[in-house]
């Protein structure tokens, strides 16, 4: 199935329960989109393998770090972890809005 359309994403990081939208539109082997959350609006582009997506991302704030995502797509649900920095791996869920 693809990743095509938009998701409720939760991010369980130390810094507590962030929630976003995630927008996706594949072609090939990469995706374009957005991620939107509490702390503003980013473009992403990304790799697509099969039912898993990547990609790595920037923050400002609270302190800049270097995200790296690392989803798999199963019917409308994904799961998968985000690594950040020495804050160590977060676990990722989210739902086909």
């Amino acid at each position: 199935m693809s990743a095509d359309g938009t998701w409720k994403v939760t991010i369980n990081s130390p810094m507590g329960v962030q929630q976003g939208t995630l927008n996706v539109k594949t072609e090939g082997s990469t995706f374009t989109g957005t991620f939107e959350g509490q702390m503003g609006k980013q473009d992403l582009t990304g790799t697509v393998d099969g039912d898993k997506l990547s990609w790595k991302t920037n923050i400002t704030s609270p302190m800049p770090l270097e995200l790296t995502f690392n989803l798999t797509v199963s019917g409308d649900s994904l799961s998968g972890a985000v690594q950040a920095g020495a804050f160590g791996s977060s676990p990722v869920s989210g739902v086909r809005a």
